[in-house]
């Protein structure tokens, strides 16, 4: 059975980003005990990743870059927020580097990382970790199915077999 729109598709991956040098850095394995499950077509992945695995079948492989454009956009060097100090009173004060849960006005969650403490502001980055990167995947297709009307409604997958309720 081969990936298609609305099918549960497991596959196993490698995932390094290519630095300007050519070098690569691994950031993410799964394995075929752990895999990274998903409903294909609903736009939990990246779209160029899914355009990329289209059509294979469990056993097939495959590997492929994407560029920052077509997976988290470009850094935006502009995309700072200056929290005040007082907003962490209760948590205390993240170290720079510390990754930060925010939200935003629409309830949409993401994240941002700290760059910068000072006395009146903690600085943060709000860039997706892996904008402006080219992402480097090696993927083996580890079982296609077609998704249950209850994952269907839903909006995800429910593992391989279906039979994870989440």
């Amino acid at each position: 059975m081969t990936i298609e729109n609305n099918h549960v598709v497991a596959v196993s991956y490698i995932l390094h980003i290519i630095e300007e040098d050519g070098s690569k850095v691994l950031v993410e394995e799964t394995t075929a005990e752990n895999p990274l499950t998903f409903l294909y077509g609903v736009g939990m992945m990246i779209p160029k990743f899914e355009q990329n695995i289209l059509g294979l079948k469990a056993g097939d492989k495959a590997a492929f870059t994407i560029q920052p454009e077509e997976a988290y956009g470009e850094r935006q060097p502009d995309a700072l927020a200056q929290l005040p100090i007082d907003m962490f009173k209760e948590a205390g004060t993240p170290p720079v580097g510390a990754i930060l849960p925010l939200s935003d006005n629409q309830g949409n969650n993401f994240q941002a990382i700290v760059v910068e403490v000072t006395d009146e502001a903690v600085v943060a980055d709000l860039n997706h970790p892996m904008a402006g990167k080219v992402l480097d995947f090696q993927v083996e297709v580890l079982n296609t199915r077609p998704a249950t009307a209850e994952e269907l409604a839903h909006g995800h997958a429910h593992g391989i077999d279906g039979t994870d309720a989440h």
